[in-house]
């Protein structure tokens, strides 16, 4: 299906089980020529010139929140963002009469990040902007899954036939929930590791996943390694004995790395917990691909706020 088959406008941005693969490799597509912008000396088109975009966060952000900011200006577009600790949520304020008020002044997009499973999707239901799935609860991230897939595809070429291997807190993830979405409708085979109390029950009935109680059977062989961070802020305890003990047993270590095909890619939603997870080695040698990983997420963003907003066509 070519890509003026295909369109985005005005759809909201929940979860990567909501897209097709078209749209999956429209979005890629459209990333490129983003990446090219950023490179530019002066990083600023107007595709998205008198459009304006909402963040409104409930919870801590570095990478999303800045990267959706950055998206929205060198587009054109005026950003404002909200975080809980600075607005009248801290008074009390429901999410629904938020959702009003920035409604009210107008805006056209909304990137929303919030603790509760399916708070975008009900936003989605309340207003009337165009909402941005940044993060709910450990449900979903598509923006990350995308930006994901096009770290992948931007240095193997291809995506379908590819083995991943995911590793670790996959329970807490909602970039694995997402991930897993978009790598198997991109026809790539998925390979999951890590701590039986740390895999969702989900899993088991999802074809084309491949579950391993080690995790040097998961990282045999594989293209991509994407090691999740361990969400000690989610859990309740008791779903592992230590840190130490972790890192021992499903940290992503140099020996390990070595099972993974010679030129196996490294990838990590961040932020790390090195040491436990991963270790300073891996994650900053040559086969990893973290640091792409951020800057990849600004042209993936600028390619969503684009197609759901305009098109992809400028106004």
């Amino acid at each position: 299906m070519g890509k003026n088959t295909v369109s985005l406008r005005g759809k909201h941005i929940l979860g990567l089980e909501d897209f097709t693969p078209e749209e999956i490799r429209l979005v890629l597509e459209t990333a490129k020529e983003m990446k090219n912008i950023i490179h530019r000396d002066i990083k600023k088109v107007p595709a998205l010139r008198g459009k304006s975009i909402v963040t409104l966060f409930y919870e801590p952000s570095t990478r999303t929140r800045t990267s959706f900011e950055l998206a929205g200006k060198y587009l054109g577009a005026d950003v404002v963002n909200i975080t809980a600790g600075a607005s009248s949520i801290v008074k009390g304020e429901s999410l629904r009469d938020t959702l009003y008020t920035i409604e009210a002044m107008g805006v056209d997009a909304i990137v929303m990040r919030h603790k509760a499973e399916g708070a975008a999707e009900y936003a989605s239901h309340v207003v009337t902007p165009v909402i941005l799935n940044a993060g709910d609860g450990a449900h979903a991230h598509p923006s990350q899954g995308l930006l994901n897939l096009f770290t992948v595809e931007q240095h193997k070429g291809r995506l379908e036939g590819l083995k991943v291997a995911i590793l670790g807190d996959v329970l807490h993830s909602r970039v694995a929930r997402s991930d897993i979405h978009g790598m198997r409708k991109m026809g790539m085979e998925v390979h999951i590791a890590g701590p039986r109390t740390l895999l969702p029950r989900f899993l088991c009935e999802e074809p084309g996943i491949f579950i391993h109680d080690r995790i040097e059977e998961a990282i045999a062989g594989a293209d991509v390694i994407e090691v999740l961070r361990i969400q000690l802020e989610r859990m309740k305890g008791g779903l592992f004995p230590t840190t130490r003990e972790y890192a021992r047993i499903y940290g992503l270590n140099a020996k390990r790395l070595a099972l993974a095909k010679e030129d196996a890619l490294i990838l990590h939603p961040g932020p790390m917990n090195k040491g436990w997870e991963i270790s300073p080695a891996v994650a900053y040698g040559t086969q990893s691909a973290i640091q792409e990983e951020v800057q990849n997420g600004v042209a993936v963003r600028m390619a969503l706020f684009t197609l759901v907003l305009t098109g992809g066509k400028q106004e």
